[in-house]
């Protein structure tokens, strides 16, 4: 199982001057990227937002920088908003990153969480499922063949155009990430694409249906069960103790979790709220190495997911707490997954 961190480069949305905030948190997060392939994690990703409280609006560009201080970690949006992209561009992009960091980039496209983008690129939310319908069909067209001809009703078409730079990996690796929308889910598998399930709230196992609704999809359209594979993206932290991880994490999660609840009509979270979802049967994947190895490894068994990805730097968490949390996650929680894993395979 891949072991991986994401993260949206949250800044301070009232910060007086935004460029200097900018500035200093994509320093940051570059020193996060490298350190997490020095300890020999294996992902890394980074979502696309458009909004104050988020520097990246350009994953691609940011990866790019990643790439030239990094030598091994795979380097993937998560997510690229592909309904308000244009896909050529998305597939140039990433081809690009591709061949800048010798054959490590990846695509993971959805649907995004957040509407900034639409009415910024020009695109209508009542086009919302048919933009992200069409672009996927035109995206996996762009990744299949040098030359692309296609159609659609809500993009001009394409006459057996060519789409340059080609990337390194044939095909570059596509992912499609949902929120738990079924038809999402069930769409991923009869495309058969690799799925990644973002996990932010609730009880885990309740998802779990998702993972069969989606190997099931794939059967029944015929593909290779070999090319499926799944991912959990979630929320935590680790630290040397479980006590010091969630004192040092509640404040940044709840800020971050409040204000957007506060958009979105949300109650608001408290303690209590979040130290049930420390719980070994809670969304939130933190504690010390041990505690944390165990409850991943402890979901793998329940999803049989083949990636896990972390977002630890969730809004004013400090840099270098981060750090460190990346260091016990890439020298403790990694070898204690794998080492469980490998036990159990010989069990």
């Amino acid at each position: 199982m891949e072991l991986g961190l994401y993260t949206f480069a949250d800044v301070d949305p009232n910060a007086a001057d935004k460029g200097a905030e900018g500035r200093r948190r994509l320093a940051d997060l570059l020193e996060e990227i490298e350190l997490a392939d020095q300890v020999g994690l294996d992902v890394f990703g980074l979502g696309e937002h458009h909004r104050p409280d988020y520097a990246a609006s350009a994953p691609a560009v940011i990866l790019a920088a990643a790439a030239a201080c990094t030598s091994r970690i795979r380097l993937t949006s998560a997510v690229t908003v592909l309904s308000s992209d244009d896909p050529v561009r998305v597939f140039q992009q990433f081809a690009t990153l591709d061949l800048l960091s010798n054959g490590r980039a990846e695509i993971m496209a959805g649907r995004g969480s957040f509407i900034e983008s639409f009415p910024l690129f020009g695109q209508s939310l009542d086009d919302y499922d048919q933009l992200f319908s069409e672009k996927l069909d035109l995206l996996l067209a762009l990744r299949d063949s040098e030359r692309v001809t296609w159609s659609g009703a809500l993009r001009s078409p394409i006459n057996d155009r060519g789409v340059y730079p080609r990337p390194l990996q044939d095909p570059l690796p596509l992912w499609i990430a949902v929120g738990g929308t079924p038809q999402s889910v069930a769409r991923a598998g009869a495309l058969g694409v690799p799925m990644a399930l973002a996990i932010i709230g609730g009880e885990p196992a309740r998802f779990a249906p998702l993972f069969q609704l989606y190997r099931e999809a794939a059967r029944r359209s015929g593909q290779d069960p070999s090319k499926l594979k799944t991912s959990i993206n979630v929320h935590g932290f680790i630290a040397d103790t479980t006590q010091e991880a969630a004192d040092q994490f509640y404040g940044p999660q709840a800020e971050v979790m409040n204000r957007i609840g506060r958009e979105r009509g949300w109650g608001p979270t408290n303690r209590a709220h979040f130290d049930q979802a420390i719980s070994p049967t809670g969304n939130l994947f933190l504690g010390d190495p041990e505690t944390v190895a165990r409850k991943i490894v402890a979901h793998r068994k329940l999803f049989g997911n083949d990636r896990f990805l972390l977002q630890m730097a969730i809004g004013p968490m400090p840099h270098d707490r981060i750090l460190h949390g990346i260091e016990l996650y890439g020298t403790k929680v990694a070898p204690l997954v794998r080492e469980m894993l490998a036990e159990e395979r010989a069990s």
